[in-house]
């Protein structure tokens, strides 16, 4: 990734549109029921431990097995395709569209994404650190622990089979951190953003021009 990056583009974009668009998608076939409507508010998991659901966002039945589906994400559905609704669909059928208002935590992790090289997951599944590496976040955090390629940094959990994953990227500290242990990540998905030492000053350029920016007008 270049150092120079265009500061004024990227914050003008999200100045003038600070949201994020979600798509949702049928998790699997079956006949779909939508449960909102249009410009309706809806709330993300909460409590603790997300215990608690997030909005019921649609149902959808196969062979008289009706699974509510919950939002994973807070904001307004800006769109539903709802020549569907009562139909059969297949999986992967782009359902709805959720616009989610961006804090400025999150448009940095945005921003960061286009800086940091991104380790992404190798197939749908429950990820958790090695225990090597997770006793090491314990220990010092995440941003103090370098990882090399080849390394052995993740444990993937599929099908009740747990697979050793190697990182295959450049050199560099843990900077983020994009998965929740034990819930499922889809495939392609980042599960970490790594940051090489010589980016680490860009990193500080980002977090304090935005904070910056946002604040004189906000």
């Amino acid at each position: 990734m270049s150092e120079e990056i265009d500061f004024d583009e990227l914050l003008s974009k999200y100045k003038s549109d600070p949201y994020e668009y979600v798509e949702v998608y049928a998790v699997h076939t079956g006949q779909v029921t939508f449960k909102v409507t249009e410009g309706e508010e809806v709330d993300a998991p909460g409590g603790q431990w997300q215990q608690i659901p997030g909005t019921s966002l649609y149902e959808i039945n196969r062979e008289r097995n009706p699974k509510i589906v919950a939002a994973r994400t807070k904001g307004t559905v800006a769109e539903i395709v709802s020549e569907l609704d009562g139909c059969f669909v297949e999986a992967g059928e782009r359902l709805m569209t959720i616009k989610h208002p961006l804090k400025k935590k999150e448009i940095i992790e945005n921003i960061f994404k286009e800086v940091l090289s991104l380790f992404h997951a190798p197939e749908t599944a429950k990820y958790f650190f090695s225990m090597d590496i997770q006793s090491r976040i314990d220990k010092k955090g995440a941003r103090s622990i370098t990882i090399e390629q080849g390394e052995e940094i993740i444990t993937m959990s599929l099908m009740k089979r747990d697979t050793p994953v190697y990182y295959t990227g450049e050199r560099g500290v843990i900077h983020s951190i994009y998965f929740q242990p034990g819930i499922s990540v889809n495939q392609g998905d980042p599960l970490i953003g790594i940051c090489a030492p010589e980016k680490l000053p860009l990193i500080q350029k980002i977090i304090t021009r935005v904070k910056a920016d946002w604040d004189s007008d906000h």
